[in-house]
């Protein structure tokens, strides 16, 4: 007879119900504060409706009305140390973060409201409004609120894009030895997301403070929680990655509370990540001021049903029930809250010129100048104003001939050495002597708090890492085994680290560096072998990094380390082996951002090329011996960061260009940039811009078939045999 056992669960779970007594129980000053912010959202969110109805709000205006019980729950026990991040539908967390910031203590909406909470709403609302004085200058708008000063990290559009930055504050937190915790808001859609999930794993294998807290407002735009998951319930998640989780309703501000404050218990103890499922409803659709009912997709009696439970209602009525605030006091605070979002938005909006009576318009002065659209992509490199700089001609230390992978892995243990806030984390970056290829050897042992071995689990670490680098006081070295891993943690990668600084307002650093790995050529197939370099140079906010010697490595590794913006350092396998010149004892020099290398002199034609192709390219040339060639090692591949001035002056000696790259022809680097070349020195060209690359397809495994697929020294070869016989 088969025999079965029953497994029980690792971590608790439990639904938390605040009773009368939790009521009788709870503060006068906690529940005066609940109730005053609860209304303040509330009328805000009211008020941005009226404008998005108006017109006034380009874009979707989010709003979180009928859900404003679980933020203010949860944040209320928050300290300014303790930071947030949330959805697309977060300005309700935003503003209870944001006013708990300002207003420690609690709001008073009778009494004179303080400047700072007053600006609060105010740079709130112009930011969901596109403007100046928001937040993000206006770049931000509904969906991407951020000010770091009060913990607030930032909302996201993407669903479920925050959640593994979240992780990366935690871990952040934790390594900078305070009890503060990070909280993630949510909503049931995004229970179902990937980067979710492995951040779950994530948190929980590596004991994160971080509460993921669930807003199960039961629809992701019109698809009912049921329809999209056998398991509603959302918070038996946690029970799959031993995660402690609690279900509340999210109507009741006060159960939100009393379970946030048994969650930071555990988390501030050391103990890992928390799970809050709260209950929750907003009233109106996904976008605008229209209910769901409206669109067919729930009925007025079920919106009816959740509206008779609004948690401002039920904080009011107990609040009278035990005369701590009279039901005109409750109406008072209202009409003040009213007053307030009346008087803040006169500070934007006028009456239309000319228009009809009550016609509004944003005051013209409260627009962003149309000159500040890209400022901010990047940084302004003044990080590099203090740095050693050295070429390789003008180096005075000792160079001796070396291993490629010696100095990738000599230049990080320098740095790590020298940096406390440098953490290195990736796949098997702390075994096999130095991961897979020996680029972290002896790191894990030296410093074994900040060289991580991460779950396969890309967009999580790559997101993780991203919140490191947005808290700002460490530096993540994230390592992808495959430059092809990318496509796994896209979001991250290009919706959420390459955007940030822009998306929120040109300020913020982002100081990232990827090691990512180019096996063109390893047989290692179609989904292990791609050159990056022409997807990184179309997602703005990247800066790319191809060293092709030792010396060049530890010099744009240093460079890349320095950088505020994200940095992808490409490495081919292909160089590993290889031996160049390399410094020892100075590791420490930076090579000049944007600044290319002439790897041989010549006056017949112009290749430029990057990474190992650098090596087969001047093979090519002293293999044909009668073409004279320049040629340029570009190094620096990011739009920002290419060096016209060494490009142009050798262009107009030579009067002719061939790009050289081996990868495949559909994700071409070269493609771009002889489209740039052509445009800025086209009086220059006597012919168009040529260019070697591999073949439309992805490299196979057949070695046969690998060869036909990329380009090497033969390829480049003939296409300059053409080119100077022509």
């Amino acid at each position: 007879m088969t025999e079965h056992r029953q497994l029980t669960q690792a971590a608790p779970w439990v639904e938390l119900i605040a009773t009368t007594e939790d009521w009788d129980r709870a503060e006068a000053a906690l529940l005066v504060a609940m109730l005053n912010q609860l209304v303040l959202i509330r009328t805000f969110e009211e008020y941005v409706l009226e404008l998005a109805g108006a017109g006034l709000v380009h874009g979707p205006a989010h709003s979180s009305i009928g859900q404003e019980g679980g933020a203010v729950g949860s944040i209320l026990c928050l300290s300014s140390q303790d930071v947030v991040n949330g959805s697309h539908r977060g300005h309700h967390q935003f503003l209870a973060k944001a006013l708990s910031h300002v207003a420690p203590k609690g709001l008073d909406l009778t009494a004179d409201l303080p400047d700072e909470v007053r600006t609060v709403l105010l740079r709130t609302l112009g930011e969901i409004c596109g403007l100046s004085r928001g937040y993000s200058h206006g770049r931000g708008g509904s969906m991407h609120l951020q000010w770091k000063e009060a913990g607030a990290m930032g909302t996201n559009a993407i669903v479920g894009g925050g959640v593994p930055q979240a992780a990366g504050f935690a871990w952040a937190n934790r390594q900078a030895g305070t009890d503060a915790v990070s909280v993630t808001y949510f909503g049931d859609g995004a229970v179902n997301i990937g980067s979710t999930l492995e951040t779950f794993n994530l948190a929980s294998a590596w004991h994160l403070p971080i509460c993921f807290f669930i807003e199960n407002n039961r629809y992701a735009v019109s698809t009912n929680v049921a329809e999209a998951t056998g398991e509603p319930r959302l918070s038996a998640r946690g029970l799959g990655f031993a995660i402690p989780s609690w279900k509340v309703d999210g109507m009741d501000p006060l159960a939100v509370h009393l379970a946030m404050q048994e969650a930071l218990a555990h988390m501030r103890a050391g103990n890992g990540p928390t799970m809050i499922e709260a209950d929750t409803y907003r009233y109106f659709h996904q976008n605008g001021p229209y209910p769901g009912s409206a669109f067919g997709y729930r009925s007025k009696a079920e919106e009816a049903q959740w509206r008779a439970r609004d948690p401002i209602a039920q904080v009011a009525g107990h609040l009278v029930r035990r005369g701590i605030v009279s039901q005109s006091g409750v109406e008072e605070i209202v009409r003040r809250a009213k007053q307030v979002m009346a008087e803040t938005g006169q500070v934007l909006v006028e009456p239309l010129p000319g228009g009809k009576p009550g016609q509004r318009r944003i005051k013209p002065a409260e627009w962003p100048d149309p000159a500040f659209v890209d400022v901010g992509v990047r940084g302004d490199l003044s990080e590099f104003d203090d740095a050693h700089l050295a070429e390789r001609d003008t180096f005075g230390g000792e160079i001796v001939q070396q291993k490629f992978i010696d100095a990738v892995a000599g230049v990080m243990a320098r740095r790590m050495q020298t940096d406390e806030t440098i953490v290195v984390m990736g796949e098997d970056v702390h075994r096999l002597n130095g991961g897979t290829n020996g680029a972290t050897r002896g790191l894990k042992e030296a410093y074994p708090d900040r060289v991580l071995g991460t779950p396969i689990s890309e967009n999580a670490f790559a997101g993780l890492g991203g919140g490191i680098a947005l808290d700002g006081r460490f530096k993540p070295v994230v390592e992808f085994m495959y430059a092809d891993f990318m496509w796994v943690a896209a979001d991250q990668l290009f919706n959420q680290i390459g955007k940030a600084r822009h998306m929120f307002g040109g300020d913020g650093e982002v100081p990232f560096v990827l090691r990512s790995k180019v096996a063109t050529g390893t047989g290692y197939g179609s989904q292990h072998s791609m050159d990056p370099a022409g997807i990184f140079a179309t997602a703005p906010g990247w800066r790319i990094v191809a060293p092709s010697t030792p010396f060049d490595y530890v010099g744009l590794m240093n460079s890349a380390l320095r950088c505020k913006d994200p940095v992808v350092v490409l490495e081919h396998v292909d160089l590993y082996t290889s031996t160049g010149e390399g410094p020892v004892g100075d590791l420490d020099y930076c090579l000049p951002v944007g600044k290319a290398a002439v790897r041989r002199k010549g006056s017949q034609i112009t290749v430029i090329t990057y990474l190992s192709m650098v090596h087969h390219v001047l093979e090519a040339v002293a293999q044909l011996g009668n073409v004279d060639a320049e040629v340029i090692d570009l190094r620096w591949l990011d739009r920002a960061s290419i060096d016209w001035d060494t490009i142009g002056e050798s262009i107009k000696k030579t009067n002719n260009v061939l790009i050289a790259e081996q990868g495949a022809l559909g994700t071409s680097y070269g493609a771009w940039l002889a489209d740039e070349i052509q445009r800025r020195f086209f009086d220059w060209l006597d012919q168009p811009v040529q260019r070697v690359t591999g073949g439309e397809a992805s490299p196979s495994i057949s070695k046969v078939l690998e060869r036909a697929a990329i380009a090497l020294s033969d390829e480049v070869a003939e296409r300059l045999s053409q080119i100077t016989a022509s």
